[in-house]
């Protein structure tokens, strides 16, 4: 666990998803039934896989829902941060006018 927390705070979710499914593939084998999810976690959404791996083996009960939503936003907000942040690089992102 320490190598994922280690990972994921100097590399990202993306080298923590591989270190970790390197270390404990069994753990992954137990989350996901096929590999196409992992997958598509990997490119998509990799905090909820992650998220996912470490709460959800035994399926999502109780306060596992609060950890699953809290691992959506922040997928959401990388994805949304990043836009906002360089708005005023595009054309589009401006609404002022010059004149």
């Amino acid at each position: 666990m320490c190598c994922l927390v280690t990972a994921l705070a100097f590399l990202g979710p993306r080298a923590a998803i591989i270190f970790w499914w390197l270390f404990d593939p069994g753990r992954w084998d137990k989350a996901f039934d096929t590999w196409l999810w992992p997958v598509l976690g990997f490119v998509f959404l990799p905090f909820t896989t992650l998220m996912y791996v470490a709460v959800g083996l035994g399926g999502l009960r109780g306060f596992d829902w609060v950890w699953m939503a809290f691992a959506v936003l922040i997928d959401v907000a990388m994805y949304t941060g990043g836009g906002y942040g360089n708005r005023d690089r595009s054309p589009w992102g401006t609404t002022a006018t010059t004149s």
